[in-house]
């Protein structure tokens, strides 16, 4: 693939980079002490979810996430960091997109009434998507220099 600036493998690698910075913003913005100390991301997660028209959502919630809601707060926001990390310097990047794609997804349908996170999450999973089975770790990744998933 010719373009004008860079080739087609550099351009995955900027897509996967750019996910990647995403994820670290989202984990940025995040008080962390909130989220800790008061669980103010697990009730507002719990809040949303009982009020969910799927009740597979609620159920799911239920038996998830609220026996564990101190837990979870840390398994979200430091996910976000992973992903972050993983995508930005290109460290187990396949398993990055797929961890980042199915935290998407599951973002999506626990937000399934508000459209302004719809769109963020879904152009997040198609990103993931495209990454993935566009080898993006080929160019610019530590998987690259390092030999993995060749």
């Amino acid at each position: 693939m010719r373009t004008i600036w860079l080739d087609g493998a550099q351009w995955l690698a900027v897509l996967r980079i750019g996910l990647g910075l995403w994820w670290l913003e989202s984990w940025r913005h995040k008080d962390r002490k909130a989220w800790f100390e008061r669980g103010t991301g697990i009730a507002w997660a719990a809040d949303v979810a009982r009020e969910h028209r799927w009740p597979v959502v609620r159920s799911g919630f239920e038996w998830t996430v609220a026996p564990h809601p101190g837990a979870m707060a840390y398994v979200v926001v430091y996910a976000e960091l992973a992903l972050g990390l993983g995508l930005v310097t290109g460290f187990l990047t396949p398993v990055a997109l797929v961890g980042g794609l199915l935290l998407n997804l599951l973002y999506l349908v626990l937000m399934i009434h508000d459209w302004a996170e719809q769109g963020q999450n879904a152009m997040m999973a198609l990103i993931s998507l495209v990454a993935l089975f566009a080898m993006s770790w080929q160019t610019w990744s530590l998987d690259h220099a390092i030999g993995l998933f060749l």
